[in-house]
């Protein structure tokens, strides 16, 4: 999930009266999974982190921030329904927060959680925030507290392109960007691991408790046979006195937070695009009531507009080519006092949608606006008539257009994003700045039922209950996040705000020129 967490507090999740009675049970199950995944390590893991004098994950997160100020957590259901549950919010927290007034992307291992080492979606979503971090300018703070690799996995996390490793490289190019980076060591830092203070600005290490080391103390002995302790090998006094591993040496957590404070203070300021800010105007709707327009069916429509005019500024929308290529709805208006354009599905794309999408977009890299995409797609038309009519030709330049675009963008899966219709709405392969979902939201190459069918028209096991089945399971917002295909699930409610953090966040971009390909005409 992405949420917004303030003073400690999850703002618009709790439980409320004014769900409709259809999606009441979708909210119930949603809070309910998220309670599971941000309420760290088993109670015993809890309890002895504690009793170190540790804080946890986001209670140091918490510290950290500026006070009243929101944090914009990312991929809560990373790992969520694999590992047997045992690695919530994959042992990590990412997300974004302001540190003296600075927007910065912050990475916590949760040591409660498999003593913070890395699976697969650990590794996934550290990526994922710095690959944030690296296109929105944003300084990271890594808070460490890892024992690196969790070794029984680690065929599937040591060898590939974007694996362990690449966590170090990313840190290499962040620096040659001229992007701050400043490790927090307050625990473990092993192994590869160790790179992250190495490799980072400034480094902050805690006495007594943090420790940095290539091999510890095990490895050391049965490499040399020496006997040396995790304090003696790497402790605080030895990289802040005698290596030079970490530059500042606090005595607790709480005192290497104000330290790491005082150093994001002294940044440089950053500069933001200048994007014609206007006041901002709440909507004519109250947020909650956007839970009457969510149909749990899929199959039942979306009423597109309605849920525009619930999230943007006063409920004004601009239509653009209001009456053409109309399952495809395009227009201008504001969010949070941000100028953005709109692109939402009303149905599936068409030729005349697709070419209205392309030039509608093109528009918005000429002014330097921002794009928010609402995804409610099964893809686009099917038969031979629009076979016949170029419907490809038409959707490439679609497409075309999405990937070349070099202003912001934004997508949100509010219903359902099955097969092309996915990658022409700005789906995960185009390089969304974020990419979020609702509870209900779908996602697959199309659904179980359709797939049964096509296998079976082919001469395939295709009314198997068990192909629907996997379908089933497989499309589902959760399954997304878990695998950390998405950014977070949001609260349908809480979206405006989430979206107007995220546009804010953009604004730290340098936009480049547009440049297109060869348009098939």
């Amino acid at each position: 999930m992405a949420k917004i967490q303030q003073n400690n507090e999850v703002i618009g999740n709790e439980t409320k009266s004014v769900y409709s009675s259809e999606y009441q049970q979708v909210m119930f199950d949603f809070d309910a999974k998220l309670k599971s995944v941000i309420s760290h390590g088993s109670d015993n893991a809890v309890k002895k982190h504690r009793e170190r004098g540790k804080l946890l994950a986001r209670e140091r997160i918490d510290l950290l921030l500026d006070p009243k100020t929101p944090f914009l957590e990312l991929s809560s259901f990373a790992a969520f329904d694999q590992y047997n549950n045992n690695f919530p919010s994959a042992g990590i927290v990412s997300g974004i927060g302001v540190i003296h007034g600075r927007e910065c992307m912050i990475v916590a291992n949760d040591a409660t959680v498999k003593g913070g080492t890395y699976v697969r979606e650990t590794i996934k979503k550290h990526v994922r925030a710095q690959e944030i971090a690296f296109k929105n300018n944003l300084p990271c703070v890594y808070l460490v507290d890892s024992g690196g690799i969790f070794l029984p996995e680690q065929s599937k996390v040591f060898p590939d392109r974007y694996d362990f490793g690449r966590v170090f490289y990313n840190q290499a190019r962040l620096s040659a960007e001229g992007i701050s980076q400043i490790a927090v060591v307050m625990g473990s830092c092993t192994a590869g691991g160790a790179y992250v203070p190495a490799m980072s600005d400034e480094t902050i290490i805690v006495r007594n408790q943090g420790t940095i080391f290539i091999g510890g103390p095990p490895l050391v002995k049965a490499a040399t046979g020496e006997e040396v302790s995790a304090e003696e090998l790497g402790g605080g006094e030895v990289h802040s006195s005698i290596s030079g591993v970490a530059d500042h040496l606090a005595e607790d957590d709480i005192d290497a937070l104000k330290i790491c404070r005082r150093l994001i203070e002294k940044l440089p300021k950053a500069t933001k695009f200048e994007s014609t800010i206007q006041p901002e105007k709440s909507p004519l709707y109250p947020s909650e009531n956007i839970y009457d327009l969510l149909p749990i069916d899929l199959k039942k429509p979306i009423d597109m507009k309605a849920i525009i005019k619930h999230l943007v500024d006063g409920s004004d929308f601009q239509e653009f080519k209001e009456t053409y290529g109309k399952t495809l709805i395009t227009g201008f208006a504001s969010l949070k006092g941000i100028p953005i354009g709109i692109l939402g599905n009303q149905s599936f794309l068409t030729a005349e949608s697709a070419r209205k999408g392309a030039h509608f977009i093109q528009l918005c890299n000429q002014r330097q606006i921002p794009i928010l995409f609402l995804q409610n797609i099964t893809g686009f038309i099917v038969g031979k008539k629009y076979e016949h009519e170029g419907i490809a030709r038409d959707g490439a330049k679609l497409i075309n257009v999405v990937a070349n675009s070099s202003v912001p963008k934004i997508t949100l899966i509010v219903g359902g994003s099955f097969g092309a219709g996915n990658y022409a709405m700005a789906g995960r392969a185009y390089d969304p700045d974020f990419l979020f979902m609702w509870p209900h939201a779908r996602i697959s190459v199309m659904g179980g039922e359709q797939a049964s069918g096509v296998l079976k028209n082919i001469g395939g096991n295709g009314a198997s209950n068990n192909l629907i089945d996997q379908f089933e399971e497989e499309s589902t917002a959760y399954y997304s996040s878990s695998r950390i295909w998405d950014d977070g699930i949001l609260d349908p409610a809480q979206t405006r705000d989430i979206l107007g953090l995220a546009f804010t966040i953009t604004l730290n971009q340098k936009l480049g020129n547009t440049k297109y390909g060869v348009f098939r005409m």
